[in-house]
């Protein structure tokens, strides 16, 4: 990423976090004017932070941490905030690992998962599109059969990012759609295969012997595959988010997350609980709707903006 890029990419997450940011910038600054730290004033503190969809046990830790150096003593907002910042980062930073397809696999096979309306279809046109401006050769796959409109969807994703899509005609078998779809890739060479998915939640049974097969199915042409499932989570939800997580661990093997929509809440506060709880990688971030709108996530960058700091 060049660094102009990457100054305009830093500028889009501070302006999609801004939500998050000026509740939690405009809660501390209420909280800490000319004020010391005292028990009463850690308590809103962690109040606050539970309320931006930290969490109890993630907004507990970091309060304690604050308090550890300066209980207390007379403490400024700027001081909270990048202390806070600081801590937010400590926790983010093991879980901040971007998708590195493995190019000696031909292709690179990564299941999408994620419950309807979580941003799934939109997000693999923009990994597709991420990856495919890296020099990666993408296929893509409308595995979600039963929608017609996710199916059209990947289409528009494909024209526009120039990947081809494998699709076949509505309600049609996922598990041997993937298949006929992975053994045309691999003759092609393909670097990165991205799977989509159905997220039909309503009948976790139905949902959880579909994704099964393709992941059986999948293994019979390369036992290997797929080499990621990533659990597409819509941060507007905030913290039923950790019960997605919960349902699609027990379906699948989810190995990475992506967290999408941070631009259109004020729970962005959500992807630290999320880290802090279940370390699980988190491979990009949603800023926006546009095509360069999803971007492989850095901690302190995230941390700082969540913040309100440059």
């Amino acid at each position: 990423m060049s660094e102009q890029t990457k100054i305009g990419w830093l500028k889009r997450i501070r302006q999609g976090l801004s939500r998050s940011s000026s509740r939690l910038t405009q809660g501390i600054t209420d909280l800490f004017t000319k004020r010391r730290l005292d028990d009463a004033a850690l308590e809103e503190l962690e109040e606050l932070l539970i309320t931006a969809d930290l969490g109890v046990s993630t907004a507990a830790r970091i309060t304690q941490q604050l308090a550890k150096g300066r209980y207390d003593q007379e403490i400024s907002s700027e001081e909270v905030r990048t202390t806070l910042a600081d801590s937010i980062a400590e926790i983010l930073t093991p879980v901040a690992r971007p998708l590195e397809p493995d190019r000696a696999n031909k292709p690179h096979v990564v299941l999408m998962v994620g419950v309807n309306g979580s941003g799934k279809t939109t997000t693999i046109g923009k990994l597709a599109k991420y990856h495919h401006d890296q020099g990666l050769s993408v296929t893509l796959v409308a595995g979600d059969t039963f929608r017609a409109a996710a199916v059209e969807q990947l289409k528009v994703w494909g024209e526009r990012t120039g990947c081809p899509v494998i699709a076949r005609e509505q309600g049609a078998d996922a598990a041997g759609l993937a298949f006929d779809a992975l053994r045309t890739s691999q003759e092609r060479g393909d670097d990165l295969l991205l799977i989509d998915t159905a997220g039909r939640l309503q009948n976790k049974a139905d949902l959880m012997a579909e994704l099964s097969k393709i992941v059986r199915v999948l293994r019979k042409h390369d036992p290997a595959a797929p080499h990621d499932i990533l659990l597409v989570l819509d941060a507007t939800v905030g913290q039923n988010a950790h019960s997605q997580v919960e349902i699609f661990k027990d379906i699948t093997e989810v190995t990475g997350l992506v967290v999408t929509k941070l631009d259109g809440t004020a729970r962005g506060g959500v992807l630290v609980a999320l880290a802090d709880k279940f370390g699980l990688p988190v491979h990009a971030i949603g800023v926006g709707e546009g095509a360069d709108d999803l971007r492989p996530f850095e901690a302190r960058a995230f941390a700082r903006s969540l913040l309100g700091l440059e």
